[in-house]
């Protein structure tokens, strides 16, 4: 983790139940190996220790479940997970690992055999890290079932609003993807307007939205990865929602 001297106020958790043994072995000896910190080239060649085709970031992986299946799907690509919690941040060092609770910890902790090393770890606010990254370096941006913060009064609190989508903009490629998911039913309208709505500062619309029927938007992507987030939002009776955009 590191700072800036204009720290954006976070609102959220940082960590949940105290870690057990297993991963706060990961966090302290697996994680440093993935971090992003201030030292970090973003280089396609070498952010990952070697050439990547795309670069896809995730904005709030949570417990990382789909950067760590979407990562496992796609190894000629690199992917750049940030996420506060540090409990999530534990379960994806454990996906990637295969260390589990109960199992034995091996004297050097490494990616399972079958995974390439493609996931890059930025353990603080996305925000921090938006001008560090060039312009058009990202291929794809997932902002997956963010906090809807449904209240009104607290609606400046949602993640998609202009101020980030137009550092999202300007990261992202021209042609790449922005995926943004939720179940909430205020926040579909919220961010399908945010995204619709947002022009660059001579008014031209920066996202188009792909979607030509109802099922483009009702039905997970074809490429996508199951979360545990959406089972429970299933399970409890939240149908969730997938909105493709594609950077003009």
């Amino acid at each position: 983790m590191f700072l800036t001297n204009s720290q954006p106020k976070f609102y959220g958790r940082r960590q949940g139940r105290k870690l057990r043994k297993a991963k706060s072995a990961l966090i302290d000896s697996f994680l440093p190996q993935l971090t992003i910190t201030p030292a970090t080239v973003f280089d396609k060649k070498s952010l990952f220790g070697h050439p990547v085709e795309k670069i896809c970031l995730e904005v709030g992986f949570g417990n990382g479940e789909h950067i760590a299946g979407q990562a496992l799907k796609n190894p000629q690509d690199g992917f750049i997970g940030a996420e506060v919690f540090k409990n999530g941040i534990a379960s994806l060092l454990s996906l990637l690992t295969g260390i589990k609770e109960g199992a034995g910890l091996p004297e050097k902790i490494t990616l399972l055999p079958e995974r390439t090393d493609n996931v890059r770890i930025f353990d603080n606010d996305i925000r921090l890290l938006f001008s560090r990254i060039p312009d058009g370096f990202i291929d794809k941006v997932f902002i997956l079932f963010p906090d809807p913060w449904p209240k009104k009064r607290h609606a400046f609190r949602r993640f998609v609003n202009p101020e980030n989508l137009k550092e999202i903009a300007r990261i992202l490629k021209k042609g790449g993807l922005l995926r943004i998911a939720t179940d909430h039913k205020i926040y579909k309208g919220w961010a399908l307007r945010q995204t619709c709505n947002f022009t660059n500062d001579k008014g031209e619309k920066i996202f188009r939205w792909t979607a030509r029927s109802s099922n483009d938007w009702r039905l997970p992507p074809q490429d996508w990865v199951e979360t545990k987030y959406q089972r429970k939002a299933l399970a409890e009776g939240r149908k969730p929602v997938f909105f493709d955009f594609e950077k003009l």
